[in-house]
């Protein structure tokens, strides 16, 4: 535990630290925009709140400016409905699992940050997942548990008959894409009764695949409700389909496309003896660089980069060292990721961490490192009943070409066959549907308002004339169904 409290008491002064730092930019540059963000990283709700009314108050602010600290506003509102939880509420949460808690072990996981927690004008406020996530970073909380702590995994976070089909199919075969799947899909999202007023024009755009050779082919448009719908182009990188209607006084406005496509699975063979550095590639550049705010290689970055990797130069190698380390990190509930400053930091510096903030994570450790990586994410689905959000991607090793990652599902360490143990570092079920080869990209038609989600696209969007409605006042559903063969 010692660590731990270090890394957050570290977390708390280079933030306060960094406050202070932002705030002097912003009176020599004018941009008041920095030290807002600063304050509202920090739990200063209020003065970030009176710095927001001060500069939109001014004449003459740019609109991108007036924008940015708009939406600072509703960054503080969306997290308060992540941060809903009283140490009190927390508290008795966490007894209906432990009923004997002692106030020391609460205190010491919580200025652990092991229970997330965020004190807001001096009010700590506990993440609505906090309770379990604790059971999975801490072993000695899980250990105080009096009944057993339920899990929710989907079946191919374990080595099973689908991978060992997949290496051998490609052994045999010689081909990458293998064991396909064929699916019929149906998404859908429901807005919530009178979160818009009668009459006026809802906006939806649903999530959508793009047709991907050897990964996702055969893609069909079946039907839509209403029937009226607009499918963005292929080049589209978060791909959707737009639907629109009005809202009916006391009646959920409901949005609905079905469709089907063939899925493959993936797996290279790599043999890291033949893996070379990339060279003189600057097709590969935009995969190489820096992409504020989320990849961004900070000291902290470049530290915990030269402590992994060490003296290894092959990049398979270096692949794999960072691709365990961040495999490493446990699994946990996420906060909605408009809400992060820096999602690869926040990964770096926290105790857990969810798929797509692991994504980034290594993302920009491989790029640190030279080695070119992409986002990708989507839904997985199963034979049964689980389905669920995920996010992975792509790295780029010569002579291999863009390989597929993913770092979540991670390592079956133990597996007997090396191929399935790495499978999915070069490899991926066919379980998945990709919907984004990128993050924090336009949608076409294009959204009016900010995003619910300004980083990924899996759940859909929603707005009116009025604005955009936020993940409180509507939901989504999502369906797949494997066909025979």
């Amino acid at each position: 535990m010692p660590r731990t409290r270090r890394r957050h008491v570290l977390l708390a002064a280079v933030l306060a630290l960094g406050a202070i730092a932002a705030t002097d930019a912003a009176i020599s540059s004018g941009d008041p925009l920095p030290a807002v963000v600063a304050g509202v990283d920090v739990g200063d709700f209020r003065g970030a709140t009176a710095q927001i009314d001060a500069a939109l108050a001014k004449p003459g602010l740019d609109d991108r400016i007036r924008a940015d600290l708009e939406f600072q506003r509703e960054r503080m509102r969306r997290i308060r409905l992540d941060f809903t939880l009283s140490a009190d509420q927390a508290r008795a949460k966490l007894r209906e699992s432990i009923p004997d808690l002692r106030e020391e072990e609460f205190q010491r996981w919580t200025k652990a940050n092991l229970l997330e927690h965020m004190v807001i004008d001096g009010t700590p406020w506990y993440f609505n997942r906090s309770v379990s996530n604790l059971f999975r970073v801490s072993p000695e909380a899980m250990a105080r548990r009096a009944t057993p702590f339920p899990r929710n995994d989907g079946p191919m976070e374990n080595a099973n008959a689908y991978h060992d089909e997949a290496v051998a199919e490609a052994k045999r075969t010689g081909k990458s894409s293998v064991a396909p799947r064929r699916i019929h899909v149906t998404q859908s999202i429901t807005v919530n009764a009178d979160a818009v007023p009668a009459g006026e024009t809802v906006r939806a755009w649903i999530p959508y695949p793009r047709a991907l050779p050897g990964r996702q082919e055969d893609i069909r448009f079946l039907s839509s409700a209403p029937a009226k719908h607009q499918v963005a182009p292929e080049s589209t990188l978060q791909r959707t389909v737009y639907l629109e209607k009005p809202a009916v006084a006391g009646q959920p406005t409901t949005f609905a496309i079905d469709y089907e496509l063939t899925i493959f699975g993936e797996h290279h063979v790599i043999d890291p003896a033949k893996v070379t550095p990339l060279g003189d590639r600057p097709d590969l550049a935009p995969y190489l660089a820096q992409r504020p705010p989320h990849i961004v290689f900070t000291d902290e970055m470049r530290a915990f980069s030269e402590k992994v990797v060490g003296e290894e130069k092959n990049p398979y190698r270096i692949a794999q060292k960072l691709f365990q380390a961040v495999d490493d990190i446990p699994w946990g509930g996420a906060r909605e990721y408009s809400t992060i400053t820096n999602i690869s930091d926040y990964a770096l510096r926290g105790n857990h961490a969810d798929c797509g903030q692991q994504t980034l994570l290594l993302m920009t450790l491989l790029r640190l490192n030279g080695i070119p990586s992409r986002w990708q994410s989507g839904m997985v689905y199963s034979d049964g009943n689980y389905d669920n959000l995920h996010d992975w991607g792509a790295l780029y090793l010569a002579p291999y070409g863009w390989v597929p990652m993913d770092v979540t599902t991670g390592q079956f360490k133990g597996a007997r066959d090396p191929e399935v143990e790495w499978f999915y570092l070069g490899g991926l079920d066919a379980y998945r549907i990709a919907f984004n080869d990128d993050i924090s990209t336009d949608f076409v038609p294009a959204k009016q308002h900010v995003r619910s989600e300004t980083v990924d696209s899996q759940r859909g969007e929603v707005e009116w004339a009025g604005g955009n409605l936020y993940f409180d006042q509507w939901d989504y559903s999502f369906t797949a169904k494997v066909l025979p063969q």
